[in-house]
C-alpha cells in the first residue's frame, strides 16, 4: 500500500508542475501580447485556457482518487491537501491572462497608448508575477520555507505598483476624459495581476502548511 501512495503522490507532483508550466506560459504570453500589442499571441492564450481547466480538472478528480483509495496520512495528506489548494489558485490565475488577453483582442491598436502602459509599469509587473510563481514552483520542489516566505515581500511590490497605476490612470482620465473607457480597462487589466500575486501568496502558504503544517492564513492577508 505505501509504495502505491508513493507512486500516485510522484505522479501528482508531476501534474502539478506541468499545470504550473502552462500557467506561467499563460501570463508570460498575455503580457507579452500587452506590451507588444501582439493579438495573435493574446488569441493563443485563450486557446490554451481550455487546456488549463481541463488539467485542472484531472488533477482534482486524481486527488479525489487518492483520497478515497488510500486514505493518506500526516505529511502525505498535507502534501495532498496543499496541492489541492494550488491546482485551484493556478486555475485562477491562469483566468486572469485570459482576461488580460481579451483586452488585446478588442482594443484597437490606434486607440491604445502603449506610452501609458510603459508608466504604468506593466512589464514589470508582470515580470514581478512570473518571478513569483517560478519561486514558489522551486519552494515546493525542494520544500524550503525561506524561499516560500520571501513570496510575501514580492507580493508588497505588486501592491505598490498597482496603488501606483490607480493615480496615474485617474490623472489621466482627468486630463483626457475621452480616454475614460480606456483608462477602467487599463485599471481591470493592472488588477488582474495584482490579484495574480494574491494568489501566489496563497499559494506560498499552502507550501509552508504542507512544510511545516503551518497556517499562515489568519496572519492578516486578505483573500478570496
Amino acid at each position: 500500500m505505501v509504495q502505491f501512495v508513493e507512486s500516485e503522490l510522484l505522479l501528482l507532483k508531476n501534474e502539478i508542475n506541468q499545470m504550473w508550466n502552462l500557467v506561467y506560459n499563460q501570463i508570460e504570453h498575455a503580457g507579452r501580447a500587452v506590451t507588444t500589442f501582439d493579438k495573435d499571441l493574446a488569441q493563443t492564450v485563450l486557446l490554451r485556457e481550455r487546456r488549463v481547466n481541463t488539467y485542472e480538472l484531472k488533477i482534482d478528480n486524481d486527488i479525489e482518487d487518492i483520497i478515497a483509495l488510500y486514505n493518506p496520512l500526516g505529511i502525505d495528506l498535507r502534501f495532498v491537501l496543499a496541492t489541492l489548494k494550488i491546482n485551484t489558485n493556478l486555475e485562477r490565475i491562469a483566468d486572469f491572462a485570459e482576461g488580460i488577453s481579451r483586452f488585446v483582442i478588442k482594443s484597437e491598436s490606434a486607440g491604445v497608448d502603449l506610452e501609458l502602459i510603459k508608466q504604468l509599469r506593466f512589464e514589470e509587473m508582470y515580470g514581478e508575477v512570473l518571478a513569483m510563481l517560478s519561486l514558489a514552483k522551486q519552494a515546493l520542489e525542494e520544500e524550503k520555507i525561506d524561499l516560500a516566505t520571501s513570496i510575501f515581500s514580492k507580493d508588497d511590490v505588486l501592491d505598490e505598483i498597482y496603488a501606483s497605476s490607480v493615480k496615474i490612470l485617474a490623472m489621466h482620465m482627468r486630463q483626457n476624459p475621452a480616454d475614460a473607457e480606456l483608462c477602467l480597462d487599463l485599471s481591470a487589466m493592472v488588477r488582474k495581476l495584482e490579484r495574480a500575486g494574491d494568489h501566489i501568496t496563497n499559494i506560498a502558504e499552502e507550501i509552508v502548511f504542507y512544510i511545516d503544517a503551518k497556517v499562515l492564513k489568519h496572519r492578516g492577508r486578505l483573500e478570496d
